[in-house]
């Protein structure tokens, strides 16, 4: 058996970020930005108001002064129209101050109180006297014209695209998200909503791994359920048109493991065990391919075990991180803490554990009562993290520190 780490690294040296490609800001949510992204103007472009008031000269604006409205400049107006001695102008938020003003009176510092009117009055009181430069939002005070607005690997939330926005790009260079084909293997599937007969069992790992596709940011390209039939899978394979493959079911040492018998060598497809349970046996490697993807040397397939909890544990170690690298992420791994264990538990010595577990801000205990067996399907309902525990530990006590990757 090999390591998880050294399956993990061959993995991580094989797969590539994906090529970038040009988008609108308004599909980018959530994909990794691939260059920086700068200011074409200062922001705020222009002095504007920050408040609903009175653009005045601060030197005629002393408490109890009375001063005439010249002019109106609502947001969005291009005027800017000159103040003289003892003269103010009505101006509202955003809008651009105009030159001869040094400071803006909020309505709520006159005599008009916070009321706006229809139209300006011809005279307002000032009630209390502005501080030098006050409620002025000065050209450029956020960034100027050139700097950096969004920095090239940042992963692109709203806050994000909307300082894009602000910096006057409606387009970005961003790396794409992979799309993965998930193919589900076995005769003994059947569809979730129909009647398993004898040696049938619903067919779940699609959906399982349907959703952790998603949830890593990448998305699914289609789905597939396929009979232990080698001829079914190849016709499966030929053209997936996808970015990556994850299959389940048929990697082991069964006279019926169709993946292994298919793709064993295939295109430098290995197959091996890790020292991990559950998800002992492993597949891995590039598919060649043909058609758009075909400048790529090929597309990685990955060959998971049938178990779910062993498909849960395998995607969440081997197969989130590489849809994470492709998709430009530096953040590979899930953040992983430490706990007191609720209670104790046995693990094999020959092979790292890694368990759905249940966690809080002190301690984590297994998520299922019926210890770590990979056909423990309903314990990933209740489970928040994964404990790991390293080879060369056979029993958990309780109390004992154990290291946790949180999921949730």
């Amino acid at each position: 058996m090999i390591t998880v780490d050294e399956h993990r690294s061959r993995i991580q040296t094989t797969v590539s970020r994906l090529p970038a490609t040009i988008l609108s800001i308004h599909s980018a949510a959530g994909l990794v930005l691939a260059e920086d992204v700068t200011n074409r103007w200062p922001v705020p472009l222009f002095d504007n108001s920050a408040m609903d008031g009175y653009a005045v000269r601060r030197v005629d604006a002393a408490v109890g002064a009375t001063l005439k409205v010249v002019a109106d400049v609502p947001a969005g107006s291009p005027d800017d129209p000159p103040i003289g001695a003892g003269e103010a102008v009505r101006i509202m938020t955003g809008a651009p101050v105009p030159t001869d003003a040094d400071a803006i009176v909020p309505l709520e510092h006159t005599d008009l109180g916070t009321e706006i009117l229809a139209t300006p009055p011809d005279s307002v009181t000032v009630t209390v006297e502005p501080k030098p430069h006050a409620h002025i939002r000065r050209s450029g005070e956020d960034a100027p014209a050139g700097a950096v607005a969004v920095s090239a690997g940042t992963v692109l939330g709203p806050w994000q695209v909307s300082a894009i926005a602000s910096a006057g790009h409606d387009r970005v260079l961003a790396y794409r998200r992979p799309r993965v084909a998930v193919i589900s293997t076995g005769t003994e599937l059947v569809e979730p909503s129909q009647t398993p007969r004898r040696g049938q069992i619903p067919e779940s790992n699609s959906v399982l791994l349907s959703a952790a596709v998603a949830e890593a940011g990448a998305e699914v390209g289609w789905t597939a359920t396929v009979e232990d039939d080698e001829e079914a899978l190849r016709r499966t394979l030929a053209d997936p048109d996808v970015d990556a493959v994850v299959l389940t079911g048929g990697a082991s040492v069964g006279a019926f493991d169709v993946v292994k018998a298919v793709l064993n060598g295939v295109g430098g497809i290995e197959f091996t065990t890790v020292a991990m349970q559950p998800g002992k046996p492993q597949g891995f490697g590039l598919l060649g391919v043909r058609g758009p993807s075909a400048e790529r040397t090929g597309i990685p397939v990955f060959c998971l075990p049938g178990n779910p909890v062993s498909v849960a544990v395998s995607f969440e170690m081997f197969v989130r991180p590489a849809l994470r690298k492709m998709a430009g992420h530096t953040d590979l791994d899930r953040p992983r803490v430490v706990r007191r264990a609720a209670t104790g538990w046995r693990s094999r010595a020959d092979r790292v554990q890694i368990l759905p577990a249940v966690a809080d801000a002190q301690t984590v205990r297994p998520a299922s009562r019926g210890g770590s067996g990979s056909h423990l399907v309903s314990s990933l309902a209740d489970a928040s993290a994964l404990a790991i525990v390293p080879a060369d530990v056979v029993e958990i006590f309780e109390g004992d520190p154990v290291t946790v990757m949180v999921l949730s």
